[in-house]
């Protein structure tokens, strides 16, 4: 089972400033923020809850279930932070590519201008009645 099969068929619930979140709800977070309301304020919480859950004890031999949905919950909101820093980076190389294609293009743009400048009268006019 995936751990998305599971977050779902479980209803996993996320802690958060503004209540419990879905899994679904995780998308639409941000990475940070500094309203305490983001992907990694929710990481952070969930690793709380499971720091506060995996105490060492020498008498108790059962694991404590509690662990292991917590555990899982954890890497959901790292998949997704994982994910989402992967979109923003490509995001951010395709502006860079499209930033240096206009500014490749409005050089051409000159260039071709200024070709045409160095033409004389005879070859506009030429050029012009070939239209």
């Amino acid at each position: 089972m995936t751990i998305f099969e599971k977050a779902t068929r479980e209803k996993f619930r996320y802690p958060s400033a503004k209540g419990l979140l879905t899994t679904e709800q995780l998308w639409e977070l941000p990475l940070t923020a500094k309203s305490g309301f983001s992907l990694d304020d929710v990481a952070k919480a969930v690793n709380a809850e499971l720091k506060a859950v995996d105490t060492e004890s020498f008498v108790a031999t059962e694991a404590n279930p509690a662990k292991a949905t917590l555990e899982t919950k954890l890497e959901v909101v790292k998949h997704v932070i994982a994910v989402r820093l992967t979109e923003d980076q490509s995001a951010k190389a395709a502006a860079a590519k499209k930033l240096e294609k206009e500014k490749l293009l409005a050089v051409l743009g000159r260039k071709q201008d200024a070709v045409l400048e160095n033409l004389t009268e005879a070859e506009l006019l030429a050029r012009i009645n070939n239209l």
